[in-house]
């Protein structure tokens, strides 16, 4: 808004006061509203009104348009402004039709006109304005009408330099938005001239107009190069005082010499030995400049330095042909890495990174290795420390790669939960490209899994299996190693993936020692059952058939898991149905039979890594190609698989080696009849190129049960045969972070998708919810992420719903979800003696202090089922402190921003309960809970009671 004189526009003046001043909306709104009607009326009643009146009423009306109210009349009056010659009238018209004129109104041509007649002016304040209103504008019905005006006066003799310098900038605008514009033939040599101009301002417009049509065309404009390296010469070598208009904190044009320098990173180094070696020695000047001592101690002085130091680092990299430049970039990038600035160090090691990737400095990078461990650990700014891990991905080589990966290892423990995903892909990419002894490589893996075992992603345990499959001489170390890591009392699932596939092949290797023994070895395996996913139990169900064939003495206890009620009438079919088939080939195959059926895999042919493609798509550009070639990709558990597994299973075929741990077949592309899951990055998400799941599985795919993610963070929220919602969860105090995947399992884009989270009423003020924007396209077979932050200021009852709308062959989609943002996300665990317990408990025995529900238990009592849910809900399960061994006792604090509440349990299990134990008040032969919840806040009792209520 142009600045109010106190001599005039004063009523426009008084109106901003008066505003101001309001005490609410609603008199801000009656205010404006009589300010509209006094200057409706008068355009329409007042024909004497003058340019001045006229000026301070469109005056008003902008800036209550830009208040946020709609504006509808007065259009025309600034239309009539632009015929004005002086200066305010004419400005404040331009500025009033560049906020709110549409390029579909009646008055366009009007408005066209009057900017051609400006255009057309001797006065180049008329002209820039002009100017200044179609830049601003940008449209395309801008670039057609003046397409022909805003080149000539660029190339005129007759411009003056201020509105040569307005017109590139306006022709820039108008090429982005249609690249037609921009005449060629002899044009091109006029514009690439304009790099010769006397005006410094119409040079760094230029510059800027020619790096975008470089771009779209660089063989045309190649003729720029040998005038941008003659232009960065006069500049690098003059002195401040000889472009005093142009220094900027004693330093010679820095914004021009930035974009000559990005202009000439649209090309490879010259081919003329003249201007190449000119422009070497303007890239050694600005190194050598760099080490003077700063002139200023301004803050300013530094930046515009460092500036175009760093564009200068940036071609001396893309150029790619000199060792000794390259070298001496690295030196002087080595001595930011200790700078006190942030965004130096930041930007020290983004370089670096690009540096480590030349031969000629490589070596020189890995210098300053320790420098780099130390930034991993040590930086405060988590951007920094995510560079640093890029900067040691980067410089890794086989002299140095066991101690980065150990650094990277011993630092994955803490780092941020932002960087570990991609840190494990680092990790494993590194083990395996420079692993000469592939033990090393299996122990690196397994560490991984243990340290960060929710991010490790299917294609890295996938590769593991498949490196072990194809050397014999790592086997049975291999089978050692993850026998000793199932050991552990708590183990992650990847890591039961991973034992179970590589014991069920070559667990015979162990079997000699006592302490492996077959027996030992399923007893392991088969512990950690009933605490597994369905996909990892059906891959350890494949693990039990292979035992059978490779150790027949336990084939007695390995059918008596088939038959279990559990197995042979799981809710899953996949399930369901490998106990079955498992079973029959155990007793009707003949020992040769089950021999042949059950053969060791072979070795898996190689392809492209698929770690690596994870990680490029992770960070495009910036992961070298061509790093390592793997075999096929396995995928466990698909209904491929399956379905070969079961053929073989009812023939019987000679001369099958069926994988029946599902790790041979590669992921096929989703077509529109497959609705096997997409590939993602959760450890529940899987990869499926299977066609179309049995009848009785898709009820289950398409079910939808928020229930149970009370006590689970990571799944699939919701799937049918178009879409896939997949949820990875982390939370910390009183913040969480849920990453939400959407994947398209169709053939065709969806178009106009959205996902929108909202608070229900009752959560409005406690838990503040923050959501990024999804993009608009889905195609076919992709996967896109959207991150949602919540911080939980007071307890609250419900959870955020979430909206996901979208458009799938012309057909409207819409979905409304829960979030899993409940408030027990945000329960820290608390340990405590039995004494501490019920002293606490005795102390919230008040009735505002507690919820208490007896229930009907909707599934077969099982402790494992129960513990692991109770662990999932947050709280910490005390073990021996309730005088009833088979009570369940818990405690936790919820944390909020604004206080610790804490919370303690009790679940009374009742199997077959009678009415004569009085323990409830009906008579009843089912299987009865009784739960207690006593917090030191009533709200949270009452909240925690209900959600654990519908998970038994």
């Amino acid at each position: 808004m142009p600045a109010v004189r106190g001599d005039g526009m004063r009523g426009l003046a008084v109106f901003i006061s008066d505003i101001r001043n309001c005490k609410s909306k609603e008199a801000e709104i009656k205010r404006i509203n009589k300010e509209l009607a006094n200057i409706r009326s008068k355009f329409k009643g007042d024909k004497t009104l003058d340019g001045y009146q006229k000026k301070k009423y469109v005056c008003k009306l902008l800036f209550i348009f830009l208040l946020g109210h709609d504006i509808d009349f007065g259009h025309m009056e600034a239309v009539n402004l632009l015929s004005s010659n002086k200066y305010s009238e004419k400005q404040i018209g331009y500025l009033f039709i560049s906020v709110l004129v549409n390029t579909r109104s009646d008055l366009i041509n009007l408005i066209n006109q009057s900017i051609k007649n400006d255009l057309q002016s001797r006065n180049p304040i008329h002209v820039n304005l002009a100017l200044q209103c179609i830049a601003n504008i940008g449209s395309k019905e801008m670039a057609e009408v003046f397409g022909h005006d805003i080149p000539k006066l660029l190339v005129s003799g007759d411009t003056m330099d201020v509105v040569k310098q307005s017109a590139a900038l306006c022709l820039l605008r108008l090429f982005r938005t249609s690249q037609e514009i921009i005449p060629g033939g002899e044009w091109t040599s006029r514009i690439i001239h304009l790099l010769n101009d006397q005006h410094m301002g119409v040079v760094t417009a230029a510059t800027s107009l020619i790096d975008a049509l470089v771009k779209k065309n660089p063989d045309e404009y190649k003729g720029c190069i040998s005038l941008a390296v003659s232009r960065l010469s006069r500049i690098v070598t003059a002195s401040y005082t000889d472009l005093q208009d142009y220094t900027y904190y004693f330093v010679p044009a820095p914004w021009l010499s930035v974009k000559l320098l990005r202009l000439l990173q649209n090309y490879p180094p010259p081919d003329d030995p003249g201007v190449r070696g000119r422009l070497i020695e303007c890239l050694e000047t600005i190194l050598n400049k760099a080490q003077e001592p700063p002139k200023s101690k301004k803050v300013q002085h530094s930046n515009a330095k460092n500036a175009v130091l760093f564009e200068a680092i940036s071609l001396i990299i893309h150029m790619d042909t000199e060792p000794n430049l390259l070298v001496r970039a690295c030196n002087q990038l080595g001595q930011f890495l200790s700078n006190r600035e942030t965004n130096l160090r930041y930007l020290a090691l983004e370089s670096m990174c690009l540096l480590a990737t030349s031969e000629f400095s490589h070596d020189a990078v890995k210098k300053h290795q320790e420098v780099v461990i130390l930034s991993m650990k040590m930086e405060k700014d988590v951007s920094v420390r995510q560079q640093a891990v890029d900067l040691l991905y980067a410089m890794c080589d086989k002299t140095n790669a066991e101690e980065i990966v150990q650094e990277m290892l011993n630092y994955l423990e803490t780092a941020d939960y932002s960087i570990r995903e991609e840190m494990v892909l680092k990790v494993a990419i590194l083990a395996e490209k420079y692993a000469t002894d592939y033990t090393w490589y299996v122990d690196v893996i397994l560490n991984l899994i243990r340290i960060a075992g929710d991010y490790v992603s299917e294609e890295v345990w996938y590769r593991v299996i498949q490196i072990v499959i194809n050397r014999d001489d790592v086997q049975g170390y291999a089978a050692k190693t993850v026998f000793e890591a199932l050991q552990a009392p708590a183990c992650h699932e990847n890591m039961v993936k991973v034992g179970g596939y590589i014991l069920g092949e070559f667990g015979n290797l162990i079997a000699g020692d006592q302490r492996s023994s077959p027996s030992v070895q399923f007893q392991l395996l088969h512990s950690k059952y009933h605490l597994c996913s369905p996909m990892t139990r059906a891959l350890l169900l494949s693990t039990y058939i292979k035992f059978v064939n490779l150790f027949p003495e336990i084939k007695t206890q390995i059918q008596e898991v088939f038959k279990q009620h559990s197995n042979l009438r799981s809710a899953d079919a996949e399930l369901q149905q490998r106990a079955s088939e498992y079973l029959q080939l155990s007793i009707i195959a003949s020992h040769d039979m089950l021999a042949t059926v059950l053969e060791e895999m072979p070795v898996f042919p190689e392809r492209e890594s698929s770690i690596l493609a994870v990680l490029k798509k992770k960070k495009p550009g910036r992961v070298p190609e061509n790093e390592i070639r793997e075999h096929k990709s396995p995928v466990p558990g698909s209904t491929a698989n399956h379905q070969e597994e079961r053929s073989a299973a009812k023939t019987v075929s000679a001369n099958a080696s069926t994988d029946l741990l599902g790790l041979s077949t590669p992921p096929a592309a989703p077509t529109a009849g497959n609705t096997g899951v997409l590939v993602d990055m959760l450890g529940e998400l899987y990869t499926s190129g299977s066609p179309q799941p049995h009848a009785n599985n898709v009820a289950a795919q398409n079910a939808y049960n928020p229930a149970k993610f009370v006590c689970k963070n990571n799944g699939v929220l919701f799937e049918n045969d178009l879409i896939q919602i997949g949820v990875k969860s982390e939370f910390r105090q009183n913040l969480g972070r849920i990453t939400l995947f959407y994947g398209n399992k169709t053939s065709t884009a969806l178009q106009n998708f959205s996902a929108a989270v909202t608070n229900p009423t009752g959560c409005i003020g406690k838990l503040n919810v923050q959501s990024k924007k999804v993009d608009p396209t889905v195609e076919a077979g992709a996967q896109v992420q959207q991150m949602v932050n919540g911080e939980c200021v007071f307890d609250y009852p419900d959870a955020p719903s979430l909206t996901v709308t979208f458009t799938c062959n012309g057909t409207p989609q819409k979905l409304s979800l829960r979030l899993p943002l409940t408030v027990n996300k945000f329960f820290e665990p608390t340990e405590m003696t039995g004494e501490v317990f019920f002293a606490r408990w005795k102390n919230l025995s008040g009735n505002e202090q507690r919820s208490q529900k007896i229930f009907k238990a909707t599934q077969p009592m099982d402790n494992t089922a129960i513990r692991t849910k109770l662990i999932g809900f947050g709280m910490q399960l005390l073990d021996g402190i309730d005088p009833n061994p088979e009570n369940f006792v818990c405690a936790g604090i919820v944390h909020t921003s604004k206080q610790q509440i804490g919370c303690l349990l009790r679940l009374e299990p009742n199997k077959q309960a009678q009415a004569s134990n009085g323990f409830y008040d009906s008579p009843t032969t089912m299987d009865m809970f009784r739960l207690t919840v006593r917090s030191s806040k009533e709200s949270v009792a009452v909240t925690v009671c209900d959600l654990l209520v519908d998970q038994f």
